[in-house]
């Protein structure tokens, strides 16, 4: 049967008890595979996200030459080429359903000496890629794509970079990365001004590779022409997976989870923030700095929650946790309100449209804006089927929803959650989801 067919069918209810660790980060597995391969010498990458995502991040530095072993239960080792070590892929890299890995390496490959091919399935094909061609193309990068400025595409190599200032019209942590990396080959400083703080892995990666950042406010400059030296990583557990059970836990009353070495860096703790503020009851243990990123262990007990107005500088902060806080929101009392939020739109589906669509049906007052929704809590009712759309984060949202639902919900074409999380349903049922897998070969 094909995988496309994969449907999950969670019944109502229930309370969620135990101890988990999700996988690892996706960001920062993305980005230990493709600083290792860049580094001289030897890196070793503990707690890897062994992910569809970055499984195709992997084969794509494989099929440039790098020998990399594993993974082996979160265990790989990357033996660096260094910088221009890279060899002529046979092929077009098939990026498959990984919009991190092509706007990533769109940066490093404007570098090259040599011309590459990037592609992937439907839903990467309909990404925007122009928020990194045009700056790439300003640094002296020739780039095809098609007339809407989507995947394939094409990098042309033997480019002279020169280092530019670009302030960034929206905050993107893949768009910041993607100059930075094109930054390390080009002749100058780039430096890149953010409109709100976004994920710094790549900055901190860096710095723990050998290589110099700076950064005062929201600037972050490097020299090109540098080095790195291939280091030890230790991946920390991914919040944005976490973020599913800590709504879980809030929402089903009598929960309780302990959910152990997640990442908190502070520019990805919108998700506790927000939580927080609408009156979750959610505790930091045992914090501590591994590989430079700083985790702790997070217990969530369930609580009555309030809905809030969102402020706009969270936005960024939580931009990848939305489709579960919008299932939040429907189970809160009185009102949420999410503004600034139209890189939602763009993601994996249309996440404002595809969520407003699956609240409205299990009968919660759901209304999108342009750049966010409107959410009355209300009580939510079950027994339909919801379409996922092939959105990862959207299928585990609804799989969520269904603690606070009146009746089964089936979520339709679940087959991309391994992009972020291959074993969620095996998490899901070790702390008391009732969830069942259907459709699966």
């Amino acid at each position: 049967m094909n995988a496309s067919t994969q449907t999950y069918v969670v019944n109502p209810g229930g309370e969620l008890h135990g101890t988990l660790r999700v996988p690892g980060d996706k960001s920062i597995s993305h980005r230990a595979i493709l600083l290792g391969a860049l580094a001289k010498g030897t890196t070793q990458v503990n707690g890897f996200l062994e992910s569809e995502d970055t499984l195709a991040t992997l084969a794509a530095f494989t099929d440039m030459g790098v020998s990399i072993e594993g993974p082996t239960n979160g265990q790989i080792t990357i033996h660096g080429v260094g910088l221009h070590g890279l060899q002529v892929p046979k092929s077009p890299l098939f990026l498959g359903n990984s919009g991190t890995s092509m706007r990533l390496l769109a940066g490093l490959m404007a570098g090259q000496a040599f011309s590459v091919e990037m592609g992937g399935d439907e839903s990467l094909l309909r990404r925007p890629m122009r928020r990194v061609i045009d700056p790439l193309t300003t640094m002296g990068a020739q780039i095809l794509a098609t007339k809407k400025g989507t995947p394939p595409v094409i990098m042309l190599g033997k480019q002279r970079l020169q280092g530019i200032n670009y302030t960034m019209p929206i905050a993107s942590a893949q768009v910041k990365s993607c100059l930075l990396l094109a930054g390390l080959y080009a002749q100058g400083t780039t430096c890149v001004t953010e409109p709100a703080p976004t994920r710094d892995h790549t900055e901190r990666m860096l710095a723990g590779f050998g290589y110099s950042v700076k950064r005062e406010g929201q600037r972050i400059c490097l020299q090109g022409g540098g080095k790195l030296q291939g280091t030890f990583c230790e991946v920390p557990a991914d919040i944005s997976t976490a973020a599913f059970f800590m709504v879980g836990a809030s929402i089903a009353q009598g929960s309780e989870v302990l959910l152990e070495h997640v990442g908190i860096n502070p520019t990805r703790t919108g998700i506790i923030d927000i939580l927080r503020q609408m009156g979750a009851n959610i505790s930091l243990h045992n914090q501590r700095q591994v590989g430079g990123e700083p985790v702790a262990d997070i217990r969530v007990c369930a609580s009555h929650l309030q809905g809030i107005k969102i402020a706009k500088e969270q936005v960024p902060l939580a931009i990848d946790e939305f489709p579960v806080l919008f299932i939040a929101a429907a189970c809160a009392k009185g009102e949420t309100v999410l503004t600034g939020a139209e890189e939602l739109r763009v993601k994996e589906s249309d996440r404002i449209a595809v969520m407003a669509m699956g609240l409205q049906a299990l009968g919660i007052n759901a209304q999108p804006t342009p750049d966010g929704m409107v959410i009355q809590g209300g009580k939510m009712q079950g027994g339909i089927v919801i379409n996922s759309h092939g959105d990862h984060r959207v299928a585990m949202a609804f799989t969520v929803a269904a603690l606070c639902a009146k009746d089964t919900i089936a979520i339709e074409n679940c087959a991309n959650v391994a992009t972020s999380c291959p074993n969620f349903v095996n998490l899901a049922q070790a702390v008391g989801m009732s969830i069942q897998l259907n459709g699966s070969e």
